[in-house]
This record gives structure tokens, C-alpha cells and sequence, in this order.
């Protein structure tokens, strides 16, 4: 059960310690859950938890919605997540990729689900902004409710099924999928 952000928003802007760890408490699960796409080491993915509420800290004043909380604190954390991994990949040049080239392949069932799990991503990432919100709010740890998703998202609760299936069906449409899916070549 999600705690009631209003009180404790109100309660973190007097100052109260209690309300913010009570924040801290309702989010941490979601903040965690939203950086499981991110390939991101132990130690970066705590950066980002830590710059993530900070960001919440800063702008504690500013939100309007508290009951929307969790979804302003997912996009933080996907934001500070990818601005994180921009700047991993300015500061990391490389003097040839043939290091990371192995150097005799076996195909074996790690490697398998190591490319199907890249070609998830990749299909995922070809999914409009609207169906990878929906389906990410579906799969949060813990899990929201219908309401809470409705909330979250701005759309009818209604209309979270339907559109759920046809964000699922682009998804099986992907090219990238295609090799994994019965038929397809590989």
C-alpha cells in the first residue's frame, strides 16, 4: 500500500525528518524498479537513488501533485539515469573496439538470452514514449494499481487493457524480435 505522499510532502517541507524518511520509504521500490533497464554498475545505480531524491529534496516546494509523486520520481530517476550514461560515454574513449571482440564464439543458452535480452531492448526502445510509460508503470515492483497507473499516466483506466495489448503486439512486431519469434531466421 502506497503511503499518502500529501500528508508527507506537507509534513518534509515544515521540515519534518519522519515525513521525508516516510517518502524516501514509499518511493525507494519504484526508484529501484525504474533502474532495472539502465545497464548500470552497483555503484552508479546507487548515484543515481542518491541523485534522484536529491532532486526530489530540491524540488519539494514545487510539486503540485503530491499524489502523482510517484510518477514525477520515476521520470527523475530515468533522467538521472540517462544523463548519467551520456556522460559515461563522453569520458570512456576507446583506442579500438577489437578489445571487446571475443576472440572464438559459443553459442550456448547465456548468449542466447543475452541477445534476446538486447533485442527486447531495442524493440522496447522503438515503442512510442505513451506505450513504454504504460508498459513500465505495468511491471513496477511494487505493483500499481490500475488507479494509481490512471493517475500516474493521465488516461482513463479503461483504456489501460486495450492499450496495453497494442503496445504488446508492437512490441512482437519489432524487427528485432523476429529471429526469436517461431518462423523467424536466425
Amino acid at each position: 500500500m502506497r503511503p499518502d505522499f500529501t500528508e508527507l510532502v506537507e509534513g518534509a517541507r515544515r521540515g519534518d525528518e519522519a515525513a521525508w524518511e516516510g517518502i524516501v520509504d514509499g518511493l525507494e521500490g519504484l526508484v529501484w524498479s525504474t533502474l532495472g533497464p539502465f545497464r548500470l554498475s552497483t555503484e552508479d545505480r546507487k548515484d543515481v537513488f542518491a541523485a534522484a531524491f536529491f532532486r526530489l529534496y530540491e524540488h519539494l516546494d514545487s510539486i503540485r501533485e503530491p499524489r502523482k509523486l510517484a510518477g514525477w520520481m520515476a521520470t527523475t530517476t530515468r533522467n538521472e539515469a540517462l544523463s548519467l550514461t551520456r556522460a559515461r560515454q563522453r569520458v570512456e574513449p576507446r583506442d579500438s573496439l577489437d578489445d571487446d571482440l571475443p576472440t572464438t564464439v559459443h553459442l550456448d543458452e547465456a548468449m542466447l538470452d543475452a541477445e534476446l535480452l538486447d533485442a527486447v531492448r531495442a524493440a522496447f526502445d522503438r515503442l512510442p514514449p505513451s506505450c513504454q510509460e504504460l508498459l513500465r508503470a505495468l511491471t513496477m515492483e511494487p505493483p500499481l494499481s490500475y488507479d494509481e497507473i490512471a493517475d500516474l499516466l493521465s488516461i482513463p483506466r479503461g483504456g489501460i487493457g486495450p492499450t496495453r495489448q497494442r503496445c504488446l503486439a508492437r512490441l512482437r512486431s519489432a524487427p528485432e524480435l523476429e529471429p526469436f519469434l517461431e518462423g523467424g531466421s536466425r
